[in-house]
């Protein structure tokens, strides 16, 4: 095909694309329809889509959007992937929101709205070293009686993103799915501490778990985070990922390791969903490239580093929603001189 029938070609697309995104629009209905962008590989994303009340040595928020798969498919939408969302919100969850997040290209199609119930609140507050914060306040609402529908038209996806939630939810998901090609689970300390049978249960099925190294250690029972990752895997993912926060991350596979630094900011305001915005990029450039190799896994932890390194220059979700493709290149440039160096080996 020729350049110029090629860009002829992702024009119609595009504008395919903006054209079911805007009629998506137009319907208010319990849970959106299905309009799917063409040639694009899909993702499903599962988590929390919420409110949050942030306080950091920056500032405060009333409620604002937030929640795991808020974050992860924001981050994702950098990407040419088709996005489904599986989650629940209540009728106090606000139309611009959703309209916000199907014009990112998110569908919403597996997005229940519980009229009569409250969406998940979370409301936090950072000490001034940014790592620690004490929870304020937890409303599961609607959350708790969740029970996952992945839409139709999503069951055959390649990859499965598993935001923080109750095993057994994130399991519901797995067992919807025909046969992905990557599925990968995000999880906390708090269901190893609550739920630890059924969250090894989920283990066992999943190709990919990113935790940070305070769970690596719990959930191992390891305090090297080489000889944790080495553990973890005989539980059954062939990839851990270990996020460091403020240090980078780890990807573990086999016996090869590779770690991504984070890019040094000299202001964070609010760190609440970098974990997950990480998430977002690591998996929407896997399910863009569809390249599940522990090479290509190598650039996809230094995609979801440098977004992640977006999301916690404002509170919330708003850097996220103003992100361009631009500036998430330059910064790319940024993460590669920060590791790009000449030696002379014998």
């Amino acid at each position: 095909m020729k350049p110029s029938s090629i860009l002829s070609f992702q024009k119609l697309n595009e504008s395919i694309r903006s054209f079911l995104v805007n009629l998506q629009l137009k319907f208010k209905t319990k849970r959106y329809p299905t309009f799917r962008a063409f040639t694009m590989s899909k993702l499903v994303i599962v988590g929390t889509v919420a409110f949050d009340a942030i306080e950091t040595p920056f500032g405060k928020t009333d409620k604002i959007l937030g929640g795991a798969a808020t974050y992860i498919g924001l981050s994702a939408a950098q990407f040419d992937t088709d996005s489904a969302i599986v989650s629940v919100v209540g009728g106090d969850f606000l139309q611009k929101d959703l309209d916000m997040m199907a014009g990112k290209g998110m569908n919403l199609e597996g997005l229940e709205i519980v009229k009569e119930g409250k969406s998940f609140f979370w409301s936090g507050k950072y000490h001034n070293d940014m790592n620690s914060r004490d929870t304020l306040a937890t409303e599961l609402n609607v959350l708790e009686t969740f029970n996952p529908v992945v839409p139709e038209a999503y069951k055959d996806a390649e990859v499965v993103m598993l935001g923080n939630l109750h095993p057994m939810v994130q399991m519901g998901v797995i067992e919807q799915m025909n046969n992905p090609k990557l599925v990968v689970l995000d999880t906390m300390n708090f269901w190893m501490d609550v739920a630890l049978d059924d969250l090894k249960k989920v283990i066992a099925k999943v190709d990919v778990i990113t935790i940070n190294d305070e769970e690596a250690r719990q959930l191992s029972g390891e305090y090297s985070l080489v000889t944790a990752a080495k553990k973890i895997m005989t539980m059954g993912p062939q990839y851990v990922v270990i996020k460091k926060g403020e240090h980078g991350a780890l990807l573990f596979y086999k016996d090869q390791m590779f770690f991504a630094p984070a890019l040094p900011l000299a202001e964070v305001f609010d760190p609440t969903g970098a974990g997950d915005t990480f998430a977002g990029g690591f998996t929407g450039y896997l399910a863009n490239t569809e390249d599940y190799s522990f090479n290509n896994m190598k650039r996809a932890i230094i995609y979801g580093s440098c977004l992640a390194s977006f999301a916690v220059e404002k509170f919330g979700t708003e850097r996220m929603e103003s992100l361009t493709r631009i500036e998430v290149d330059q910064r790319l440039h940024q993460f590669k001189s920060l590791t790009q160096y000449d030696i002379k080996l014998n």
